[in-house]
């Protein structure tokens, strides 16, 4: 199979960004021949250069030229989006109908129904923009970059394709990755049909199993920011007072610091490399997820599983999911320190359940995380829309490609 993967990198590396290079690489080792066509935000930092983009953002001539070139001297069986915006545009979509190549399309975010890509902002989960065809208050809230001109650039996007039907009549298949984030797109206004939604998980490498014996702290990995839930990990640990080492970096750096330099059992180790988290996802009793907004996913989460530790992860978005609650981690309620508190002196309290947790969190990244697994669905996706395109396609185009 012939497949072409485009992305658009964002200026900071992120999840996507990690998913995009893990499938294609995946695709290769079993043989298939990948065309990879980027590009990226960091090509965008004059005042020029940001006008031209933001002209750009709901129909890019300039990167559809790119991809019909593409099309024409790769001749792929099927294309893969991981991120239009905003230099691709949804130009990528009327190129691929018009070339009769189906298209396929992860939403690794909300972008295409909040301006804001997470349906978090003041500090709170919004999903009253969730079925706005033009959700114009985002834009009085400057949601996107603190930015009225730049949010206003996605709600007219985002709102003028949904008028026009890009996003119902132009895309073969959405994957959502969880099935919860599915059912927020299929009630969003994108109004997509039930056949164009599949759900497939993202993967990681088997990474390979931890410590029999952990060591005596709880990790928290991942961004500093708000929506991550980071208040409500430093006041649960108020409360307790637990070992926990937190690793990343982000806007709430120097609060972590401040808290860490004053706390007794808070250890704040900044940005660390895979190797070293790897190192501590092996040692810990546990992960900590306490994200606050929808998460659509979670990595960290099966990256975990992959080492046989239990997750303690807020009950909302991916981490609801993926975590099952006293299966191969814990649930608390969002925003509840105390219930947080809580479950971590739980597992203190019992050695054993953290050994029961960890073992049912590696047979889940055996069952559901792997490659292999991701793959096999994967590529039905793809069968499954190359089909339909297929049986769709003109008399004309059949008889042409039985010739050929």
């Amino acid at each position: 199979m012939r497949i072409l993967i485009i992305h658009n990198y964002y200026k900071q590396a992120g999840g996507e960004d990690t998913v995009f290079h893990a499938e294609a690489a995946l695709l290769e080792q079993h043989g298939h021949q990948v065309e990879k066509l980027t590009f990226s935000n960091k090509e965008v930092n004059s005042l020029p250069e940001k006008l031209k983009a933001a002209l750009g953002i709901v129909y890019n001539s300039g990167s559809a030229k790119l991809v019909e070139e593409r099309i024409k001297a790769f001749q792929p069986d099927v294309i893969h989006v991981h991120n239009f915006f905003p230099l691709l545009s949804p130009a990528v979509f009327y190129v691929a109908q018009r070339m009769q190549v189906p298209i396929v399309m992860t939403l690794h975010n909300y972008r295409l129904v909040c301006p804001s890509a997470l349906l978090y902002y003041n500090g709170k989960v919004q999903m009253e923009n969730l079925r706005k065809t033009f959700p114009l208050g985002a834009i009085r809230q400057k949601v996107y970059r603190d930015s009225a001109v730049q949010t206003a650039s996605v709600v007219l996007t985002t709102g003028m394709h949904k008028l026009l039907g890009t996003w119902q009549q132009k895309v073969d298949k959405f994957i959502a990755l969880t099935p919860a984030a599915a059912e927020l797109f299929r009630n969003s206004s994108l109004k997509l049909k039930p056949k164009q939604l599949a759900v497939k998980p993202n993967f990681t490498q088997d990474l390979g199993r931890g410590y029999p014996e952990r060591e005596d702290f709880f990790l928290y990995v991942g961004r500093l920011t708000p929506e991550k839930g980071i208040e409500t990990l430093l006041k649960a640990h108020t409360l307790q007072n637990f070992p926990l080492k937190i690793v990343g970096d982000g806007p709430l750096r120097e609060r972590v610091e401040r808290y860490a330099a004053t706390n007794q059992g808070i250890e704040y180790l900044g940005f660390q490399n895979r190797e070293q988290v790897l190192e501590l996802l092996k040692s810990a009793r546990g992960l900590i997820f306490s994200s606050e907004w929808l998460e659509t996913f979670g990595m960290t989460i099966i990256e975990a599983f992959s080492t046989g530790t239990p997750v303690i992860a807020a009950k909302m978005g991916g981490a609801a999911q993926l975590v099952e609650d006293g299966v191969n981690g814990l649930h608390y309620s969002p925003e509840k320190a105390e219930e947080l508190a809580e479950r971590v002196h739980h597992l203190q309290q019992y050695p054993r359940l953290i050994r029961q947790l960890g073992t049912a969190a590696r047979q889940s990244y055996e069952v559901k995380y792997t490659p292999e697994v991701n793959y096999r669905l994967l590529i039905s996706i793809y069968e499954d829309v190359i089909r339909a395109k297929k049986k769709n396609a003109p008399a004309t185009q059949v008889a042409e490609a039985n010739l050929s």
